[in-house]
């Protein structure tokens, strides 16, 4: 029998079948999509129509946290920095003094009013706040916590070192200059403590806190010898922070206590061979 095509008609290649079937899945997947997403939305809307009371409830305590937030900041904690700034004016003052007090000229009478001035900073006069009231009165204030600094630093001249530590570790700071100096005056009153392996963390979290001439030497010189006055002594770590001085701070070897850095250099060589 004769076969013949029909005009107009075109066979199907196999590829051209292959895309009808691909495209039939396509259709068919993307039905199954949307109707789970219906299905999803259904339940979604029921859940949330039985707990509208519970979601009202959650969304006005957090409207609630938020103003009383905004509440305390603008009517409460803004006024207190204000007021602890203007309190803490006397406190810096005597503490300025104190600090300036030239002792080259007369010792004893120099220490005395030196002493005299701290002891002022920290317990107020003239009518106004010290530092320690300061801190009581206004927490959670910068000057607060700049109270705990200076109070900290007040308490390590007059030689209470327990009073010194824990003023200084109240205090929190990012500044580089700073925040090293707390923790290196935290060092220092636990070397007056003898408290060595604690005065050598501190030393370190000194030098650590920033990377400046003006106090990263200082820190890695007080940590080399304090790691060598340990009961265990650890000349190896000494010398590696009195080389980083050697390397990265050269200029401080023109300084009072930069000069004795090759003193140092030289103990922990000896100990270290």
């Amino acid at each position: 029998m004769a076969t013949y095509k029909k005009r107009g008609y075109k066979v199907k290649t196999k590829v051209e079948k292959e895309k009808e079937v691909s495209a039939e899945e396509i259709e068919s997947t993307t039905a199954e999509v949307f109707n789970t997403l219906d299905e999803t939305a259904s339940k979604t809307e029921e859940w949330v129509a039985g707990n509208q009371k519970y979601i009202f409830i959650g969304i006005g305590a957090i409207a609630v946290v938020l103003l009383g937030y905004l509440i305390y900041t603008k009517v409460f904690a803004a006024p207190k920095q204000v007021e602890a700034a203007n309190e803490v004016y006397q406190a810096n003052s005597y503490f300025n003094q104190a600090v300036n007090i030239d002792l080259s000229q007369n010792m004893v009478n120099g220490l005395a009013t030196r002493d005299s001035l701290f002891n002022l900073a920290l317990n107020g006069g003239e009518g106004k706040y010290g530092y320690l009231k300061i801190i009581s009165e206004y927490g959670g204030t910068d000057a607060a916590n700049l109270a705990n600094y200076s109070a900290g630093i007040a308490y390590l001249n007059l030689n209470k070192y327990v009073e010194a530590v824990t003023h200084l570790q109240d205090f929190e700071s990012d500044d580089i200059i700073i925040g090293a100096k707390a923790k290196g005056a935290i060092g220092d009153a636990f070397v007056q403590l003898n408290k060595l392996d604690d005065a050598l963390g501190y030393y370190e979290e000194a030098f650590k806190h920033s990377s400046n001439d003006a106090t990263t030497p200082i820190y890695l010189l007080k940590a080399g010898i304090t790691a060598l006055s340990l009961d265990t002594p650890q000349p190896a770590k000494a010398l590696e922070y009195f080389n980083r001085i050697e390397d990265e701070y050269a200029s401080f070897k023109t300084t009072a206590d930069g000069k004795l850095l090759d003193v140092y250099i030289g103990k922990a060589e000896a100990l270290n061979n």
